[in-house]
């Protein structure tokens, strides 16, 4: 149904880690593009999801990152210490400078734990399509909305087809508006002809090593309008001071300020999730955690807010 993408930095692990428990009862799949060469964190996590029988996608030919050239170590790694772990599959990432034979050779390679296929740019869909033949329903078929149009969708209409869509519309800090629209897609996957969908949270698809010095500081939470037929919106709560890299903790604190002063708002409908309970309790303590770890619970929230949104309309 839900399967949210996530590049495989630190606090992206640890929060597929931490959600682990929530993410299988949902039936909610992560999908995981390892970065690092250290793949300590991605063991870490799929030993998670593993030993709550959960289910997760390892794209073992990253675009980004340390194993962008070769993905023979994250294939060992499932190969090695999950091979009784079935829940734990394979992706493939079909990209732009990709070829039908290419694409091919991949699926004979890795066809022993292939579960998804990942569309991201690769333009030989029709053919591709044909030559798998009746393999073809053996995989799920996953649609980056920007890179795969209606026409090349149709040539996979009969497998499980999953529409991934970047709602995050990345910006600098203090460039955010206080809230916008994020996505309605999980509720109208079904009208666009889908067995499921995805997004990228609230970190969006671009890609890159660090963010560099914030001069503002930001918390993203996402939220389900029940007075916009259940849309997804998703607040930006930002720090006041704006001009320089200066006091990251103290900036925090001023972000951390707007948002309990809207959850103290009587027709507020941010879910009172595990993340936001921790996020009132950093308030509580006047602590800062550091930034990667506020966006890990901005991730967390976000799987639970969608995790409620699943169980209420069941």
């Amino acid at each position: 149904m839900y399967y949210p993408y996530f590049r495989g930095k630190q606090y992206e692990l640890i929060a597929v880690r931490e959600t682990a428990d929530i993410m299988k009862e949902s039936n909610f799949v992560p999908i995981i593009e390892p970065v690092k060469e250290s793949l300590g964190g991605l063991s870490k996590t799929l030993s998670a999801v593993a030993e709550v029988r959960g289910k997760a996608v390892v794209i073992v030919n990253p675009s980004y990152g340390d194993y962008s050239r070769n993905g023979d170590g994250i294939w060992s790694l499932i190969q090695n210490e999950f091979r009784e772990h079935l829940g734990i599959s394979v992706g493939i990432l079909l990209s732009d400078d990709f070829s039908t034979s290419d694409a091919l050779a991949l699926c004979e390679k890795y066809r022993e734990r292939l579960s998804v296929l990942v569309h991201a740019g690769f333009t030989e869909g029709k053919i591709f399509a044909e030559q798998l033949g009746g393999n073809i329903s053996d995989t799920c078929h996953v649609f980056i909305e920007e890179h795969c149009g209606k026409l090349y969708q149709k040539h996979f209409k009969d497998t499980t087809r999953i529409l991934l869509r970047d709602g995050f519309k990345k910006q600098t800090n203090r460039d955010y508006p206080n809230q916008e629209f994020f996505s309605d897609l999980h509720a109208t996957f079904e009208e666009e002809n889908m067995n499921g969908f995805g997004d990228f949270l609230i970190v969006g698809d671009d890609y890159s090593e660090s963010g560099g010095p914030a001069y503002a500081v930001a918390i993203h939470l996402t939220y389900i309008d029940s007075n916009r037929d259940d849309e997804m919106h998703i607040y930006h709560f930002k720090s006041i001071r704006q001009d320089d890299p200066k006091d990251p903790a103290g900036k925090f604190a001023e972000a951390l300020n707007e948002m309990i002063q809207t959850l103290s708002e009587p027709d507020c409908q941010i879910l009172r999730t595990r993340a936001v309970r921790e996020f009132i309790d950093l308030h509580e303590k006047g602590h800062f955690p550091g930034l990667g770890y506020v966006k890990k619970l901005s991730m967390k929230h976000h799987i639970e807010t969608l995790a409620d949104y699943f169980d209420s309309v069941r």
